[in-house]
């Protein structure tokens, strides 16, 4: 994951862990994800009979896909394009009656520096670790969310209320809207975290940035995630991807 010539921007290197649990309540696991080079993405998928899990796989295919055939060199509307792309394979596929939330982050060059491209459709969310700090970089796309932003609810109420799970934009169902975009600083020494619902449903932002901080290796730090999600309840699917900026001379 390096540049080797003298004339590019040395590419960061990165160290990452991923991890999916089923949790202790679903018999099906509807999350799928994704790791191919520079692009790391969670989808958790919605509808009944497999089609859930038919509208993640399609939706980090189709973003695979997409990167490949880009080389790994994509803009925000390149994103998008294949995100548009995976909401007709879905719609196709389940004849429009599934769908997915999908979270993720590419690492892209932009003004001679290396930053993190973030998009996310629905629930699923990512996360930044700099410098101890846990920051969150989605927003999302759920009715519990606009109650928050809207003053009616406390963040403290969404955890329990009755629709916390209804969401307001995914890929596949309902009508299409395009993702959000945000771009952070690509630093060495930073963890990112992508991850469904199934982990922020159970463990708050405190508990997440605790484990963080503990300084274990990316993939024992996905399984200690995990294993704390489905300690606290496992109501649902969890997948989570961590990524580590290592120094650019590894």
């Amino acid at each position: 994951m390096s540049a080797n010539s003298p004339d590019t921007l040395q590419e960061p290197y990165v160290d990452y862990g991923c991890g999916s649990h089923v949790g202790l309540r679903r018999e099906l696991n509807e999350d799928s994800y994704v790791v191919a080079d520079n692009l790391f993405a969670v989808a958790d998928g919605m509808g009944g009979h497999e089609a859930g899990e038919v509208a993640s796989r399609l939706a980090v295919e189709a973003l695979a896909e997409g990167w490949e055939r880009a080389q790994g060199r994509v803009t925000e509307a390149d994103i998008q394009h294949f995100l548009d792309d995976a909401d007709a394979r879905i719609r196709q596929a389940t004849d429009s009656k599934a769908g997915t939330t999908l979270s993720g982050a590419v690492v892209v060059e932009t003004e001679n520096q290396w930053q993190w491209l973030v998009f996310n459709i629905g629930d699923s969310r990512t996360y930044l670790l700099h410098d101890g700090a846990f920051i969150r970089l989605t927003r999302d796309h759920s009715q519990v969310q606009d109650l928050v932003d809207s003053g009616m609810i406390t963040a403290d109420e969404v955890q329990t209320h009755p629709q916390r799970n209804v969401i307001t934009r995914a890929l596949g169902a309902g009508d299409f809207f395009e993702a959000d975009f945000s771009t952070a600083t690509v630093t060495p020494g930073q963890r990112l975290l992508i991850c469904s619902d199934g982990l922020t449903g159970e463990l708050t932002d405190a508990q997440i940035a605790q484990i963080l901080n503990a300084g274990r290796s990316a993939q024992d730090t996905v399984d200690w995630l995990i294993h704390a999600s489905l300690k606290a309840g496992g109501r649902d699917n969890v997948t989570v991807i961590l990524v580590d900026v290592v120094s650019g001379d590894h």
